[in-house]
Order: structure tokens, then sequence, then C-alpha cells
């Protein structure tokens, strides 16, 4: 179904606005906020049903709604002064009012409503300016679902050969494996995530031998534009990957030197066993809660055990430190933090060339021992590196954040989100904007902000924090004391006198906003 007013299209089946002859980018809340206002042009619709048919019931604040009103009247050419479209009904509502048009969308019978929540929240992007692409989750076709994390390290493998190309966007690889687990649309892959390029494969494996198929395809017209099927022996693998990573390369732009990918190879381990246990940390690390992140750093010192030059591992072994720090999960926090570090150190030695070492590495280093330059410097290094992987951006925009730049910490974590706009990891990126609008002494926005990566992680200790600080600041004492309930709930040990040791905050007056929101909201001194 399209809908039709002034200047504007709105196809709900492709989920696009137009205005003009131009596609116009709108978040996914906005998108929907405005399908149905549109849809209920005949009536007032009250602050209620907003909230039930765009945010499912989550009660949001005033401001976040009010923010969403206004970019949907700048999304379709309206004001709030003129009115001309979306008009205000004071102390009752909204309502559309302007003259729509119906019309089935060219791609066939709209169909309201069959697509998931999750499809729906996901904006049409805007292509870049340079060659982009997607590398989906690989198929596993070796009949064992235990094998299933053997082929998504061989889609990483890729991804990351491929992210070492500078001229290249990509996009990271946990917004890629939000597709895992059935049959996808790949145009419809192509305009969520803003690429040009999609490719798609499958891996079997059986006793020692594998096969890795690709095939690339044109995104926007359906075309395939390169296919080809790789075999051998398990020995082989990173090497096979290597090759489908150039082949991709070379159908992407014939033009470019093959040389640029060959250098870009860089084996995480030349054991087999070692990369299955760190694929296996990943895997329970990236869930974000407590018990799978316990599980994790086993999985991740088995695999230095058997690989005691693997970087990788190292770094997200002294991350899992990290993240036990940021949630208040330390049982014995002096030696936890001094084994952090210890791991830390060791990746950014073994690893001054592998991006993800460095970047997780540095960024454990500089939270565990306060030393910001040092894990920016780090992390710059990481981004030079590799300057998609989108952790390297939002990891740096926390250490800037610490260190009190705002503005640019905001503009890593936007970054961050544009390579990866799907990410699992999102609430970590969204927690991260609220943190820097806090210091920034925008109390709205870091609300706003907190309260979206709330609704992916609640256990977040930070992202509650920041909640209670920034209710308590814009004088809503009620809303701020019942997230300092929860607050309290999830470290019991928090206090005033020690925030300086939960977070390397650097500036005594960032330091000083945070301590004030939470003292407001009911936190103790000692």
């Amino acid at each position: 179904m399209q809908f039709a007013f002034k200047d504007c299209v709105l196809d709900l089946e492709r989920r696009e606005l137009t205005r003009g002859s131009a596609a116009v980018s709108v978040g996914p809340q906005v998108f929907d906020l405005l399908v149905y206002l549109v849809q209920n042009r005949e009536r007032v619709v009250n602050r209620d049903s907003l909230l039930d048919a765009v945010w499912g019931g989550r009660i949001v604040s005033e401001s976040t709604l009010t923010s969403h009103i206004n970019a949907v009247r700048k999304a379709i050419g309206d004001s709030g002064e003129e009115q001309h479209l979306v008009r205000t009904i004071p102390r009752k509502g909204f309502r559309f009012v302007g003259e729509v048009t119906e019309a089935q969308s060219s791609g066939g019978p709209a169909k309201i409503g069959s697509r998931s929540s999750d499809e729906l929240s996901r904006p049409a992007l805007l292509l870049p300016s340079k060659p982009s692409i997607a590398v989906l989750p690989f198929q596993n076709l070796s009949g064992d679902p235990e094998q299933v994390y053997f082929a998504d390290g061989v889609v990483e493998d890729i991804i990351t050969a491929l992210s070492r190309v500078r001229w290249l966007f990509i996009i990271a690889r946990n917004s890629s494996f939000t597709y895992q687990g059935g049959a996808v649309d790949l145009k419809q892959v192509g305009r969520e995530l803003g690429v040009g390029y999609v490719l798609e494969g499958s891996v079997r494996k059986a006793a020692d031998r594998v096969r890795i198929t690709g095939q690339l395809i044109n995104a926007s017209t359906g075309a395939h534009l390169w296919a080809e099927r790789f075999e051998g022996t398990l020995d082989d693998i990173f090497e096979l990957q290597d090759r489908i990573a150039a082949s991709v390369v070379g159908a992407i732009a014939p033009r470019v030197e093959l040389a640029e990918i060959e250098r870009a190879k860089c084996k995480p381990t030349a054991s087999l066993n070692a990369y299955d246990c760190y694929l296996r940390g990943l895997a329970h690390l990236h869930r974000g809660s407590r018990e799978p992140v316990q599980e994790a750093l086993p999985l991740f010192q088995r695999s230095i055990e058997l690989d005691p030059e693997f970087a990788a591992a190292y770094a997200m072994a002294a991350w899992c430190y990290v993240w036990r720090k940021v949630n208040g999960w330390a049982s014995h926090s002096p030696q936890e933090i001094a084994e952090g570090v210890r791991l830390a150190r060791r990746a950014v030695e073994l690893g001054r060339d592998d991006a993800v070492a460095l970047t997780r590495g540095g960024h454990a280093l500089a939270h565990l021992t306060s030393d910001l330059d040092s894990g920016i410097a780090l992390l710059d290094r990481a981004v030079f590196l590799n300057p998609n992987l989108a952790s390297a951006w939002f990891l740096g925009g926390f250490l800037r954040t610490w260190r009190g730049e705002s503005q640019s910490a905001i503009e890593h974590f936007e970054r961050a989100m544009r390579l990866s706009p799907v990410d699992p990891e999102l609430y970590r990126m969204q927690a991260g904007i609220a943190m820097a609008h806090l210091f920034a002494g925008r109390f709205d926005a870091a609300s706003a902000w907190a309260e979206e990566a709330y609704t992916n992680l609640p256990s977040f200790l930070m992202t509650v924090s920041i909640i209670a600080a920034s209710r308590a600041l814009t004088g809503r004492s009620e809303e701020a004391r019942r997230a300092m309930d929860q607050l309290r709930e999830l470290h019991p040990a928090l206090r005033i006198s020690n925030l300086g040791d939960w977070l390397p905050i650097k500036r005594p007056e960032d330091l000083s906003v945070f301590a004030e929101g939470l003292r407001r909201a009911g936190l103790p001194e000692r």
C-alpha cells in the first residue's frame, strides 16, 4: 500500500518515504509513527494510542514523543509552526490533516502486518559513496547443528578480510548475522542495511574436508555477479577464506589490484581447536548478560592455552573482565583488574596489526588502568587498520566520553551505528551516546538515548544509572527513584563515593554532574 500526500509518497511494503524525487531516510519509530498517523487520519490519536502502536506500550518520556513528532514533520516538509500536515490538538493528541491518496504498491498487493516486528524496525538507508557489501551468514550444510559456530567463523573472517580494504564499505558482522536462520529477500536486505551488494553462501564440513560456496548478488536488481566453489582440507581453511575475499573484491572492482586484499591477510591462529574455543566464546560474550559472560571467559582462556600467541583471544578474555567490572559483577575486584590488565597488555603486544586485539585489548587497558590517552591511541590504530570495524568506533567513543570529548564521542558512536545498523551491541552504542549527552548537559537527550538502550538490555547497569541521573536532573523525581530502585538491585555496593572507581571519568565536572544526578535520585553517599 502507498499513501500519497503533498509531494510525498509513503510506501508501506517497501518501508520507504520519498519526497519529490528523493528518498528520505528516517528512523524506524519515526516511520511507524508517520504510518500510524496517516492510517488514522480520520480521528485525533492520543498519546497512549501512539505509545501502544509505536513503542509497544513502553513508557517513554514526553520529550521523546515530542522529538519523534518533530522528526515526522521535518521528514514530510511540515513544521510545528505551520502544522499543514500534522496538527497538534491541545490536551487531546495529534491528527494528520493532509489530503491523502491511496494506491497499491507496484510490487503487488500490500500485506499490512505480515512482517515481523524486527523487520518493521529497520529503516531504508541511503547507499554510501563507495562500493558497499553485506556478508550474510553462510548456511551450515554439515548436518550437525553444533557446527553452526564453524560456519559463522568462516563468514566472520571473510568480513574481516574485506574490511581491511579501505575503499570498501562493509556492514559489520553483528548486523549481517541478524538475518540468520531463514530465507531472506536480498533486495530487502540491501535496502535495510544500505548496501549495493550482498554475499551469501554455504559451508559443508565433513571429517577433515570442507567445501565453501559463495555468490555475490547485486542487491538492487537481484542479479548474480559472481559465484564460485572452494574445496580443501581443514588445514587450508584460512587460505580458502582469503581466496573468497579476494574473488569478491575482484568482482566488485576489477581494476583494483588484488594485492590490496593479499596484504590484508591476517590469520588469527593456526590452531582450529583454539579458534573453535574463541568462536564459542564470542557467541556467549555478545549476549551481554551475566551467565553467558561467565561461560565465555573460560572458553577464551582455553583458546589461549591451545595457542599462546592468539592475540584476539587474550583481548576478548580481558574484555570479559571489563564487562564484569562495568556491571558490578566482579567478586574480587583488585585481583580481577590485575588479571584483566595482564591479558590486555599481552593482547596488544601480540596483536600490533590485529584490529580486533587492539580494539578490545586497548579499551580494556584504558578502562582498567584509567590511561585513556594510551587506550585512544591503540583504538585509533585499530580504526586505521580496519576502518569498518564498528566495535573500534564505539569503544573509541566510550574512551572519548570518559575523557570529556562529548561531541567527538557522539560522532564515533554514530559512525559505529552506521557501519552496523542492526547490531546486537547497539545498546552499548546507545548507552554511550546517552552518557556523552549527560556530560554535555543535554539531560533530556541523555534520558531518551538511555531509554532506547534499556529496551535492548534492561540489566545494563550503566544504562539504568543514566536513566536515574538524567531523570533526576530534569525534575522527574518519582521516575528517577524507580530507576534508582533497579540500580540498587543491580549493584547494591554502588555509592557516590566510589563512582570514580566504577567508571574512569576523567574530568571532575563530568563526575560531578553524574554524581549530582544520582544523589538526587537517591544513591547514598557512602
